[in-house]
């Protein structure tokens, strides 16, 4: 009769075995994964890579939109000052053509039309955390700076350019539109039509035209400002897809990795049984010699 000589290992392999998969089971019931490392399942886990980058990049997408979101709020709302202000200038100036009033009348109107004035151009200035809104691309650079060299005491020191940010694969939206596109330059800007106003005021000549200037120039904003409004429904439709999205990729996700807790539960029961098998094989064993298979 031969004995099997390497029944104690054998024995030891089993013990480790079970020991495996009980910590394997007891991994997905705390985890509630399948999937706790490269090795469970390669292929499945090549899968939750792929979706896993689709998610991060939802997640900077959802980051940058936080991001832009403020600037074209923060610069509508600027625009909507400025054509509030505008507003008031027309009623000034609607104001001031009454022939009845006296000139100390139409100078203290002229004083009030150049602090709007004032304001507009500060509010050209607007910036957001730290950048600023109407300089188009140099958004370090301040758009409007006081100069006593330039025909309406003001210049322009931004540029054309328009700032775009990706929201999405292969979407990308413009963030902003140049001072010198919303303010105009030269002649034919807002400040040169304030200018006219404030001028015409002060003369009591030309107020009719002036005022048409500035009404023309309060359309325009109006118009500028829809702009905005636009980017910010855009804004609201690509994060509604984009947090649409990552509840279908967490739901593809769990469909790969999650745990059954049912079969985990089994699992585990089993592998306890297993063992307890195996330590009570192992304890006989240890009892027993060579006289013992004799007999």
């Amino acid at each position: 009769m031969r004995v099997n000589p390497y029944l104690t290992a054998d024995l030891l392999a089993a013990l480790q075995r079970t020991q495996q998969e009980e910590q394997t089971a007891l991994l997905q019931l705390s985890s509630g994964k399948r999937i706790n490392q490269p090795s469970d399942d390669p292929a499945g886990t090549a899968i939750l890579l792929r979706l896993q980058d689709r998610l991060d990049s939802s997640d900077q997408y959802l980051q940058s939109i936080g991001s832009v979101r403020g600037q074209l709020q923060t610069a509508d709302s600027a625009l909507n000052s400025v054509g509030l202000a505008l507003q008031r200038a027309v009623s000034l100036g609607i104001e001031g053509a009454n022939g009845t009033l006296s000139d100390s009348n139409r100078a203290s109107i002229a004083t009030e039309l150049q602090g709007i004035q004032d304001q507009v151009v500060s509010l050209a200035n607007t910036s957001f955390q730290g950048r600023y809104l109407f300089s188009g691309t140099a958004t370090l650079t301040q758009p409007y700076t006081p100069d006593p060299n330039a025909a309406l005491g003001i210049r322009y020191d931004g540029n054309a350019g328009t700032n775009q940010v990706e929201i999405g694969d292969g979407f990308r939206l413009q963030t902003n539109q140049p001072g010198s596109q919303v303010f105009g330059t030269g002649g034919n800007s807002m400040f040169q039509a304030m200018q006219n106003l404030i001028q015409a005021m002060q003369s009591g000549t030309g107020i009719d035209a002036a005022v048409s200037g500035v009404r023309a120039s309060y359309d325009s904003i109006s118009q500028h400002r829809v702009f905005y409004g636009n980017a910010v429904n855009q804004l609201d439709a690509q994060t509604t897809s984009l947090k649409s999205e990552k509840v279908e990729l967490s739901s593809q996700q769990e469909a790969v990795a999650g745990a059954d807790p049912i079969a985990a539960a089994s699992q585990l029961s089993n592998a306890q049984n297993s063992r307890q098998a195996t330590l009570q094989g192992m304890a006989k064993v240890m009892q027993v010699n060579l006289f013992d298979y004799l007999r």
